[in-house]
């Protein structure tokens, strides 16, 4: 977050105000489209990051996970895990709410083959083509075979008897783009 001064050049009722403000703001959101909107206009990446990673640490913490493991899994420093600690031993009535409705929408959001939207798996690809090159191999064959090629190609992937997770996947690929 910004660095800021400790003591505020507002009046505490303005404090107070805009403080209420912000809860109403946020209270507002109807999605978690609207939230990520919201936040993105609000917060800089690495604002939005280190908040996020206050959640997860406050999520992992009260699953039990010490501090070395939370520390080396996420990248934070150890006075970090410490307050996030102290905070759910003093109170965390925030974190707790927040973290078991995660746990709950978790549950009941769709799982998707990728972490990765859909619009965005293409540009993924243009970066790292080395990753990506079976599939991209396929799309390019495909885009540039005749019918008669394209069926043979088919026939290929279909014949082979053990099919480990790539050839299934550049099937799956091949039969989206036929």
């Amino acid at each position: 977050m910004a660095k800021f001064s400790y003591k505020s050049k507002l009046s505490k009722e303005d404090q107070e105000e805009f403080l209420m403000d912000l809860c109403d703001a946020i209270s507002s959101i109807k999605s978690s489209k609207e939230a990520a909107q919201f936040l993105k206009d609000l917060l800089s990446s690495q604002e939005a990051e280190m908040l996020a990673k206050r959640i997860k640490i406050a999520e992992l913490l009260l699953t039990g996970w010490s501090y070395k493991r939370i520390i080396d899994y996420l990248k934070v420093g150890e006075g970090t895990v410490a307050r996030i600690s102290e905070w759910l031993k003093l109170t965390g009535d925030g974190y707790r709410m927040i973290t078991t409705r995660l746990k709950e929408k978790r549950k009941s959001r769709p799982k998707r083959e990728s972490g990765i939207p859909k619009e965005g798996f293409e540009k993924i690809e243009e970066m790292f083509p080395v990753r990506f090159w079976p599939t991209l191999l396929i799309k390019g064959l495909i885009k540039y075979s005749k019918i008669k090629n394209k069926d043979r190609i088919l026939e290929s992937l279909a014949d082979l008897e053990l099919k480990p997770q790539l050839y299934k996947q550049l099937e799956k690929e091949f039969n989206n783009l036929k």
